[in-house]
């Protein structure tokens, strides 16, 4: 395997779940349809759970944009709904991308771990090339 990049985000719940509420908050336009469905359905409430995706998306950014530097970017800054945080059957997540940078990243594998502690939610990626067999 080699890796190309790792990102780590950190986000303090309380100050997210406020702008969640704000009408018109960018939030709204970013967060999947599963996303939305599976943070709802968490007993905590989702902020908390819509935070850890908002602190994901945002590392697959920087360590994507780790692997680019001394490069230009090759997409714009609002790609964060092509970014999916997805779970299996026991909770586990995996990144899923989409569109554009789906394209930009094909052949690169992500590995993500998402935590919460008191009122902060952090998530950290691996952005690596899978090893040849």
């Amino acid at each position: 395997m080699t890796i190309l990049g790792v990102g780590v985000d950190l986000v303090h719940v309380p100050s997210f779940a406020d702008q969640l509420e704000r009408p018109g908050s960018r939030f709204d336009r970013v967060f999947t349809p599963g996303e939305r469905g599976d943070a709802h359905d968490r007993p905590a409430g989702p902020a908390r759970h819509l935070a850890v995706r908002w602190a994901a998306k945002e590392a697959v950014i920087k360590a994507w944009s780790g692997w680019l530097y001394g490069e230009p970017p090759v997409a714009g800054e609002h790609v964060h709904h092509l970014i999916e945080v997805v779970t299996d059957a026991w909770g586990r997540p995996r990144m899923r991308l989409h569109g554009e940078v789906a394209t930009h990243l094909t052949g690169c594998a992500l590995d993500v771990s998402l935590s919460h502690d008191g009122d902060y939610a952090t998530a950290y990626v691996v952005l690596h090339r899978p090893s040849s067999p």
